[in-house]
């Protein structure tokens, strides 16, 4: 046996905060969103293609936002992006602790943390 990859991540959101969520992940950082099965599309939430991957945005009953845990996207222009999250209001917290790593952390419009990090 043996793990070939990693085929999506997903993080949790409130019920109706898809179209938040597709103005955040579509239009700010520009990922395609992916249609979801019928059945699954029935309990809301929203999917996303990065790269070869998913983030996959599902409605939890009680959700509270990820403060630790997050996904990482890598991207060839940090300050682009940084700009971009700026300009609609969103934080952008730089972090230097990884040496010769360019990043900062923001959060989704549901407040979950996200890290952007230049390849």
């Amino acid at each position: 046996m043996t793990v070939l990859g990693l085929h999506h991540v997903q993080i949790a959101c409130p019920a109706g905060a898809e179209d938040r969520l597709r103005a955040f992940y579509g239009t700010v950082l520009g990922l395609p969103e992916i249609p979801k099965p019928p059945v699954l599309a029935a309990r809301g939430g929203v999917w996303f293609q990065v790269g070869p991957q998913e983030l996959h945005c599902g409605v939890e009953d009680g959700f509270i936002p990820a403060r630790k845990a997050h996904p990482c996207f890598l991207v060839d222009d940090l300050d682009a992006i940084a700009a971009r999250i700026e300009e609609v209001g969103g934080p952008v917290r730089p972090d230097t602790n990884v040496p010769n790593v360019r990043r900062f952390h923001t959060d989704d419009p549901c407040g979950n943390r996200i890290e952007i990090q230049q390849v």
